[in-house]
């Protein structure tokens, strides 16, 4: 299959990218170029921005499929449609559980409950607004394809090379053992996905040419128990009530949203890492990157 990325040099777009070469799929790669240009070497580069609505360098070729990993407001999925709709197959887009309205939601999450208002009147997508935004998208891409639309929400993702290194966070905690403290609930819910997991529902999506919504999450377990999952060392988890911690809520309202329902996803082929394994693997890589200051 011929596979177009939009945005695929970076984190999750990365992991599908490799999962779909690995599968011998032929991509081709749109972005900025700024981002991993060292990556893929061999594989086809458009040169664009999403920022600036610049899409002239996807004026020809055709696809079986489009992956849509870095469209956050309305305008994007809208222009990008624009350029490529009518020579395209799939369009799958790469949503966000952040979707989901969770004062209505009931105490377990399927892809059919209920979701924010849909926003379009600000592009500041990096707050409050983020979840809203991404469901002006989902809707404006079901509405103009139809069945030609795949819609992924994705939960936490983990892996190597996320740059949020909100999981990074506790894997570099837990690496040495001993006592870490928790500055909030050891038993709230707590739900991630492995990158690669997430990558394979997707191209497994892509080559069976399949519509729907599907919950892109983890098992839903005690946060103690994730931290736990984090190393083979003994840990002496302590709850404390000052400082932050990336992955913890204060609000136990927002504990739904941690117990999302994956079933849909495994049915249509996505695996389930153990943490224990997606930490190691994010523990190896952090190493070799030299263990730099976090982000978070």
């Amino acid at each position: 299959m011929r596979i177009l990325i939009l945005g695929g040099t970076s984190f999750v777009g990365r992991a599908i990218v490799e999962e779909l070469l690995r599968r011998a799929h032929d991509v081709t790669l749109f972005g900025r170029g700024r981002t991993g240009p060292e990556l893929f070497p061999g594989v086809e580069r458009r040169t664009g921005d999403r920022s600036t609505g610049d899409y002239s360098a996807l004026a020809d070729g055709r696809w079986d499929g489009v992956v849509d990993v870095s469209a956050y407001v309305p305008r994007h999925v809208g222009q990008a449609m624009d350029a490529v709709a009518d020579r395209v197959g799939r369009y799958l887009f790469i949503s966000t559980g952040s979707v989901y309205d969770y004062k209505q939601a009931p105490a377990y999450l399927d892809e059919d409950c209920p979701r924010l208002e849909p926003r379009r009147d600000t592009e500041e997508w990096n707050g409050p607004a983020y979840g809203a935004l991404k469901v002006a998208c989902e809707d404006d891409v079901l509405a103009r394809l139809g069945d030609r639309a795949t819609i992924v929400r994705p939960g936490i993702v983990a892996g190597p090379h996320d740059p949020s290194d909100r999981f990074t966070y506790w894997v570099r905690a837990a690496a040495g053992g001993g006592r870490i403290e928790v500055p909030g609930r050891l038993a709230q819910p707590i739900q991630v996905v492995d990158a690669d997991d997430l990558a394979v529902l997707v191209v497994s999506l892509l080559e069976r040419d399949q519509p729907g919504l599907y919950n892109a999450v983890g098992r839903s377990m005690p946060f103690e128990d994730l931290v736990r999952s984090c190393s083979p060392l003994h840990l002496d988890l302590v709850e404390v009530n000052e400082g932050r911690a990336p992955m913890l809520l204060g609000d136990t309202a927002f504990d739904v949203m941690f117990s999302r329902s994956a079933a849909r996803a495994h049915a249509a082929g996505m695996p389930q890492t153990p943490v224990a394994e997606t930490a190691a693997k994010v523990r190896a890589w952090d190493v070799a990157r030299g263990e730099p200051p976090l982000s978070f």
